[in-house]
């Protein structure tokens, strides 16, 4: 049976510590919403699909965190990932062909997982959708 291992921090430093990740998580979906202008060069750069793996992890870390979060942490990241989606959708004018891209590569991934190969018929996919326009 495995360890279960105990934390030496505190609950506020496990807090504080949650929060800066959701927030590290958050700017670099901003940054790839052009939203945050580049260090170096102060120039802004658009890419949807970075944005979404960014955002999509958020929602992970929401659906697999449920019920083990404070109020705080839990106020936090619901907030930041409203504004990101509505940024996003903002950014791609509503724009559907990069949820195009998006579901392609995600069901290539899941007939990867499941052992199909990519030549397979179309019609046998699962087919997969995100929206965060609605």
């Amino acid at each position: 049976m495995p360890e279960v291992q105990s934390s030496t921090q505190s609950d506020g430093q496990l807090t504080q510590r949650f929060i800066e990740f959701v927030m590290v998580q958050a700017q670099q979906a901003a940054f790839c919403l052009g939203k945050i202008p580049h260090p170096a060069t102060g120039e802004t750069a658009v890419n949807l699909e970075a944005a979404r793996v960014f955002i999509d992890h958020l929602e992970l870390i929401r659906e697999k965190t449920r019920g083990n979060l404070s109020k705080e942490e839990d106020t936090i990241l619901n907030k930041i990932l409203a504004e990101l989606q509505m940024t996003f959708v903002q950014v791609s004018g509503g724009s559907t062909e990069s949820e195009k891209i998006s579901t392609s590569s995600e069901a290539a991934v899941a007939d990867h997982f499941e052992g199909k190969s990519a030549d397979h018929d179309e019609d046998h996919k699962k087919k997969f959708s995100k929206s965060y326009g609605e």
